[in-house]
């Protein structure tokens, strides 16, 4: 991962103030973000359910999906509709893409206004979003599937989860616990420093050139 570019680089907190009111975010109260595709696979539906679990609890959390959308893809069309269908009138859901002027330093702007993010996947690879949102010193609740446990250091970093009723426990425990929660942020951000950083990248090929 590459800490200087658009998507990851150090912000501001009044440019990221600013992008996140633009979209009528509120920066004040709670924000739960997930970063994917609009996707069975991304579960949004099961991450809206969530959210409405976390919100008996926490009655002024909101929700933010950031997704990318193609005009060639029919299927993400398709769940999007499902999904804004599913979020109905609640005004603290919102579904934002590229496509409403959402992109890398947004995308950015968002983690870092976040007090939890999510990845509620069904399945994955390597899900570089969490990496990218442990680099803003952010704790992550994510499934225990794909490549996320790489990332996800459990109770260190963030929490693994399983089902909709783990996932929503552990993001209120860390929207009622801010020390908690900002000391995962910390140790999450060191744990990207030493793992998955390019330096770290051009570091083991200067070893392995040094020992030929």
């Amino acid at each position: 991962m590459c800490p200087l570019s658009p998507k990851n680089m150090d912000l501001e907190q009044e440019e990221i103030k600013n992008i996140v009111t633009k979209y009528k975010v509120d920066p004040d109260r709670p924000i739960i973000t997930q970063v994917s595709r609009f996707d069975p696979w991304k579960d949004p539906l099961g991450v809206i359910d969530m959210y409405r679990m976390v919100k008996r609890e926490v009655k002024d959390v909101q929700l933010v999906l950031i997704a990318s959308m193609a005009n060639d893809d029919p299927e993400g069309w398709e769940y999007y509709e499902k999904t804004a269908r599913h979020a109905g009138e609640d005004y603290d859901i919102h579904l934002l893409s590229n496509l409403n002027g959402v992109g890398n330093l947004e995308v950015n702007a968002f983690q870092r206004a976040s007090d939890v993010i999510i990845q509620k996947s069904l399945r994955e690879g390597f899900g570089l979003v969490i990496t990218e949102a442990l680099w803003k010193g952010k704790p992550v609740v994510a499934a225990n599937v794909g490549g996320i446990p790489l990332q996800v250091d459990n109770r260190r970093t963030g929490f693994l989860v399983g089902d909709i009723s783990e996932c929503a426990e552990r993001v209120i425990h860390l929207l009622k616990d801010s020390e908690i929660a900002h000391k995962m942020g910390t140790s999450g951000k060191e744990y990207v420093r030493k793992n998955f950083l390019i330096t770290r990248l051009l570091k083991d090929y200067l070893n392995l050139f040094n020992s030929l």
